[in-house]
């Protein structure tokens, strides 16, 4: 069985902060906001969502496809995916574009900011979903607004089981629209501050989300993650990292093991449960796919 994973591949410029940005930022000056960080640490890793959604699902087991695009500059990124043994038969190099570029600061809170520059990404519009026997499960994550729209009707219309994961890209949909893929998908995920979002813009509770598909997980970080499954809320308590070190990924780290999880059959709590422990490792890593696997807990 293998999962049809849409979303972006790029290049993850990841500095450190030494301080805490809300004590660099005056909340009465925002309107004419004008700061500068010092970041004494920055490393360049290969990130994107589907790129480290899938890393995550292959270490683990599974059999990720990514659907994706890279820019002329990506042909590191596409050996990569053939090193580790991840299918690169949906990833298309587009020509005259850059691969998608995330600038990721975090500071000693676990706070980020991030710049993005979709380059490539905003062709994976270009790249069609079409039913095939082995591809039993797919996801949304973040990519440019029209293939999240398209991809999503291309799921439906291929009968694929599918998981919608908004993340950074809710934001570019209104209501109708987020409720149009709530309609469309299986299972939907969000972290809490999306979660608020998406009802807000939806107008719908989690309990309400949860009943227009098979279940909706609301992960917390630290905290755990929520459960809903036809309005009814089950807790997932939380897997304490050995160190806190970078939590770029960590969503999406997540996100890979809840496909494994479907990709077995398992219930979405026992998913989400496999979740909290892939993030903890990899909370513990700097970089969204340098992290290991070794010993973890399928029970």
């Amino acid at each position: 069985m293998a999962s049809l994973i849409c979303g972006s591949l790029a290049f993850d410029s990841i500095m450190s902060f030494e301080g805490r940005f809300a004590e660099q930022i005056l909340p009465e000056q925002l309107h004419i906001l004008n700061v500068s960080f010092l970041v004494p640490a920055l490393r360049r890793d290969f990130g994107g969502c589907a790129g480290n959604i899938a890393y995550s699902l292959k270490i683990l087991g599974g059999t990720p496809l990514p659907m994706a695009t890279l820019g002329t500059d990506g042909t590191d990124y596409f050996q990569r995916l053939k090193d580790l043994g991840i299918s690169t038969e949906f990833v298309r190099q587009v020509d005259g574009t850059y691969t998608a570029q995330a600038m990721i600061m975090t500071d000693r809170d676990n706070n980020q900011i991030t710049a993005f520059h979709p380059g490539a990404m905003m062709q994976a519009h270009v790249t069609q979903i079409q039913q095939r026997s082995d591809i039993k499960l797919g996801i949304i994550s973040p990519d440019g607004r029209d293939a999240m729209l398209q991809h999503a009707a291309q799921f439906k219309a291929a009968d694929i089981p599918f998981v919608f994961d908004p993340g950074q890209g809710l934001p570019m949909f209104d209501g109708a629209e987020l409720a149009h893929f709530i309609d469309q998908s299986t299972w939907v995920t969000v972290n809490d501050y999306e979660g608020k979002m998406l009802s807000d813009r939806t107008g719908l509770t989690s309990a309400e989300i949860s009943r227009r598909v098979q279940g909706l997980v609301v992960t917390l970080g630290a905290e755990g993650c929520e459960v809903w499954v036809d309005g009814e809320k089950t807790w997932v308590p939380p897997v304490k990292a050995h160190a806190v070190v970078d939590p770029t990924g960590c969503g999406d780290a997540w996100r890979g093991a809840l496909l494994f999880g479907l990709e077995q059959g398992w219930s979405l709590a026992k998913c989400a449960a496999l979740g909290n422990q892939v993030g903890a490792l990899k909370i513990a890593q700097r970089g969204p796919q340098n992290y290991k696997v070794d010993g973890l807990s399928m029970v």
